[in-house]
This record gives structure tokens, C-alpha cells and sequence, in this order.
């Protein structure tokens, strides 16, 4: 039988055990669209929708569901995140939702950066769904990830970043 990192020895679920590994700067980013009619798109970008300012509900979403990671994934370890970046493009018949996410920790911020970007896009989907319920949420990836045993990863077609980081 393959060993598997999250099951102990007799099946039963585990998180694995971190403890011995060096803490590192790690860094991760997600993505995903809210797919929706050219008018809703439109309507947020005016700031005209019932519910008020879209994107800014949904960064502060974003950000705080980054922070709770760990309460939401069953085996995800609780993380010290050090700082969470959500940001947004307006397209004709879309939002792309980017979310960066840094820590210095033992493990890396893939599922947080995951977290933030699908709880930024379902605020948006909340905030828009009185006008718009045909609205989909497409395309939720990792596309970058730095630090750890695993060093670098960058998914291809990952140029035109929402957001850069000032080092």
C-alpha cells in the first residue's frame, strides 16, 4: 500500500507533522474569473450596484478568508500570514480575481491564496446575484508558488500578473 503523507499507519486522517522543517518566506498566488453579463460588469465598475462597493467588499473578504484557511480545510495547518494582496481586472463580461499571499513559515500558502481568491470571487457572485444569476465562477488555479523544499513554480502564461510584489 503507497504511503500517504495525511494517514497514519492505520488509515486514520493526520496532518503531517512540520515541526523539524525551517521556517522560509513563502509566497503563493491564485486565480479565478466571475464570469457574468457585459451590464453587471459594467454596473460594478460604476459602483452602481444595490449592495454598494463590489470590490471592496470583496477584497476585505478575500483577505480575511486567507486568515481562516485553516478552519476551512480540514488538514491545512494554521498559518502566521503575513500579508494578503487581492486584486481585481474589469473585463466586458468578467472580473479576474488575483490573490497573492506571503508568509515566513514551515509549510506554504497555496491553500490560503486558493481561499482568498474563491471567497473574493463569491462575494462578488453575493453582491451581483440580485441582478445577474447566470454569473460563474471559471478557471480557480494556482499559479504561483516560491519558497520550501519544492523551491519555485510558475504556471505557464503567468506574465500578465494583476499585481506584482516590491522586494
Amino acid at each position: 500500500m503507497p504511503e500517504f503523507t495525511h494517514l497514519d499507519p492505520l488509515g486514520r486522517a493526520r496532518m503531517v507533522d512540520v515541526t523539524a522543517k525551517e521556517p522560509t518566506i513563502r509566497r503563493a498566488m491564485a486565480r479565478c474569473s466571475v464570469r457574468m453579463q457585459p451590464e453587471t460588469a459594467s454596473r460594478v465598475a460604476s459602483g452602481s450596484m444595490a449592495k454598494g462597493d463590489v470590490l471592496a467588499v470583496a477584497r476585505v473578504a478575500g483577505i480575511q478568508a486567507a486568515k481562516q484557511t485553516a478552519n476551512l480545510i480540514p488538514l491545512c495547518h494554521p498559518l502566521l500570514v503575513g500579508s494578503v494582496l487581492v486584486n481585481f481586472r474589469i473585463e466586458e463580461d468578467r472580473i479576474d480575481v488575483e490573490a497573492h499571499v506571503d508568509t515566513v513559515d514551515r509549510t506554504g500558502v497555496e491553500m490560503e491564496a486558493l481561499t482568498a481568491c474563491s471567497v473574493a470571487a463569491l462575494t462578488i457572485y453575493d453582491m451581483c446575484k440580485s441582478g445577474d444569476r447566470s454569473m460563474t465562477i471559471t478557471d480557480l488555479a494556482l499559479w504561483e508558488k516560491t519558497g520550501g523544499r519544492s523551491g519555485q513554480w510558475r504556471r505557464s502564461g503567468s506574465d500578465d500578473l494583476l499585481t506584482t510584489y516590491d522586494d
